[in-house]
């Protein structure tokens, strides 16, 4: 190879000719800026404003105007969903509830009606028991005074035994002279507060006595004071000293004796709460 074709190898590739691609570059330099231009200036118009009526035979609420377009940057977050409206009840939990319901009712029916039946038959234990109890004390009240009247018949003829004896004695001794005149003769004025005053300490009376009346009982004795029967000849309007008189002239047993020495066959003395 010579030299002058080894110089030609090794100096650079000839550069091609720049001015026929000139005009297509400047071309599309000029559509890039039209295009540019273009984007700016819809970017910088304002939207134009749309209005419409719309009408329905209903009216119907207006919805809520939505909201701004945020930027780009920071995205409006969506709003919160809003909770479905409760599904209706199917029949068949309908029913159910219903029965629920009527059960229920017929317990607390049930409920009051037992206890309504407890309070009555308490009420009918207890009106029972104080029949029971009440018809008790009248059998007891009237067991007592049975009793009380048998012992009070059994004195009566006791007394009445010792009288017809008594009397049977005196009767025999009257034969003497003067006795017949002895009998007869009255006690003494002072006798009857001497009677009151032997027999009184006797009366056993706790209760309060209206105004101060006077039982009168007559009194039949022995010769030697021994008391022989006593009966309520006129009642002083309260049973209770009544009987308290009657009782304490059981307890004194015998009369003293009058100024004289003797004591009278019969004698009717009065006793008041307040002597």
């Amino acid at each position: 190879m010579t030299a002058a074709r080894t110089h030609e190898l090794l100096l650079p590739p000839p550069q091609p000719l720049w001015w026929p691609g000139a005009p297509l570059a400047l071309l599309a330099h000029l559509a890039l800026l039209a295009a540019l231009t273009l984007g700016v200036q819809w970017r910088a118009q304002a939207p134009e404003a749309v209005t419409a009526e719309l009408w329905a035979a209903v009216p119907q609420v207006a919805a809520p105007p939505e909201p701004a377009p945020a930027t780009p940057s920071r995205p409006a977050p969506p709003p919160p969903a809003e909770a479905p409206p409760a599904a209706p009840l199917p029949d068949a939990q309908i029913a159910i509830e219903k029965a629920r319901q009527a059960a229920e009712r017929q317990a607390r029916a049930r409920a009051e009606q037992d206890r309504a039946e407890r309070e009555r038959k308490a009420l009918e234990d207890k009106r029972q028991k104080d029949l029971d109890a009440a018809k008790k004390r009248e059998q007891q009240q009237l067991a007592e005074a049975r009793a009380r009247k048998a012992d009070e018949e059994r004195l009566d003829r006791q007394r009445q035994a010792n009288l017809d004896r008594l009397m049977g004695q005196v009767g025999h001794a009257g034969g003497t002279a003067g006795g017949s005149a002895a009998r007869d003769a009255g006690p003494s004025a002072a006798y009857a507060g001497r009677l009151v005053a032997t027999i009184k300490p006797n009366i056993v009376f706790t209760d309060v006595v209206s105004g101060n009346p006077a039982a009168e009982v007559e009194v039949r004795a022995a010769p030697s004071g021994t008391i022989l029967a006593r009966r309520l000849v006129r009642s002083s309007g309260d049973k209770d000293w009544d009987e308290a008189v009657l009782r304490a002239i059981d307890r004194t047993g015998s009369l003293p004796r009058d100024t004289d020495g003797r004591v009278p066959p019969t004698i009717v003395i009065a006793f008041r709460p307040r002597e």
